[in-house]
This record gives structure tokens, C-alpha cells and sequence, in this order.
């Protein structure tokens, strides 16, 4: 009986992009709410209470949770229908681009109520292409593995959770250290 070839240039990519695509899209996540509870509150909704700006902020945070699983059901459906490579380009796209156009949003003093909305509604599309890389990527690599490996493929997007946590905890506080020191 012959082994299976394992260590194949095809195996390697699918590793590498169920892994390195998740630890992305994750990022995205994890650096949402690191600026959800540093800045998010001030710039984007009304300065009557800074405890109300913080839970406003945090509520936008929990959208994105919302939004996840309808993100895997849509994701799941057309993957399934038209294949799992164009719905996973489609839900990093989704995910980077909400995360890119949240940083040229308008603040609250500039567009009053809009900033809030428009936030908002980038924040369920983070979540929402979140929702369909997670499902795609762990069944992209479980599909593609070899017999008697899926488990072990499949272990791979589950990686990518706790590497994309790592790293902006790391780049903020490396940011943080390069910041001058308040002198409150």
C-alpha cells in the first residue's frame, strides 16, 4: 500500500492560505477592538458621556459578532454553489475593504449621526465576511487533504484565531511604546 503524498507544492498553498487568510482576517478583528476601546467612542459618536461613547463603541464591536453567522450561511450557500475559492476571495475582499474604509470614515464632528451609521454598517461587514472565511477556509482545507489527514489540514484555519490575536497586541504596544509619555 502506498502512502499519500503529503508534502506536495498544492498541499503546502492550501496550508499556507486557510492559515494565513484566517490570521487576517482575525487581525482585522482584533484591531477593531483594540480601536473600539481606545478611540472609536470620542471620534464617532456624541461627546455627552464618556462612558455611553465607550458602550456605543463596544455596541458597534458586538454587530460584527451578529453579522458572523449570516456571513456563514451566505458564504456557505454560494460556496457550495459556485466553489469555495471565489467565496473566500470574496469574504477577505469584504473584510479587508470594510476595514480599509473604516479608517477614512468621517467623525461625528464632521457628519453628526452619518459616522455612527456608516461605522456601523462597514463593522457588519467585517463581521459578515468574517463569518464566511472561517466556515470556507477550514472546509477548503479539509477538502483538499489527503486520506487520513483531513483532521490535521483542518487544524490549520483554527491557527490562524490565535496568530491574527498575537499580532496586534504586538503592534500596539510596539505603536504605544513610540508614543510620547502623557504628562497627566
Amino acid at each position: 500500500m502506498t502512502e499519500p503524498a503529503i508534502n506536495t507544492p498544492h498541499n503546502r498553498r492550501v496550508l499556507a492560505a486557510s492559515l494565513v487568510g484566517t490570521a487576517v482576517e482575525f487581525y482585522d478583528f482584533y484591531i477593531y477592538a483594540t480601536a473600539a476601546s481606545l478611540v472609536f467612542g470620542p471620534l464617532f459618536f456624541p461627546s455627552e458621556s464618556a462612558s455611553a461613547q465607550l458602550m456605543a463603541s463596544y455596541a458597534t464591536f458586538a454587530l460584527a459578532f451578529i453579522a458572523r453567522p449570516v456571513g456563514a450561511v451566505f458564504f456557505g450557500h454560494f460556496g457550495d454553489r459556485i466553489g469555495r475559492k471565489s467565496t473566500l476571495v470574496a469574504s477577505l475582499l469584504l473584510m479587508g475593504g470594510s476595514t480599509v474604509a473604516i479608517a477614512f470614515l468621517p467623525t461625528y464632528a464632521m457628519v453628526g449621526w452619518v459616522a455612527p451609521l456608516l461605522l456601523c454598517i462597514l463593522r457588519f461587514g467585517q463581521g459578515f465576511g468574517l463569518g464566511g472565511e472561517w466556515g470556507g477556509a477550514a472546509l477548503f482545507a479539509i477538502e483538499n487533504a489527503p486520506p487520513g489527514w483531513r483532521a490535521r489540514f483542518g487544524m490549520f484555519p483554527q491557527l490562524g484565531g490565535p496568530i491574527g490575536f498575537i499580532a496586534p497586541t504586538d503592534s500596539s504596544c510596539c505603536s504605544a511604546s513610540f508614543l510620547p509619555k502623557s504628562n497627566s
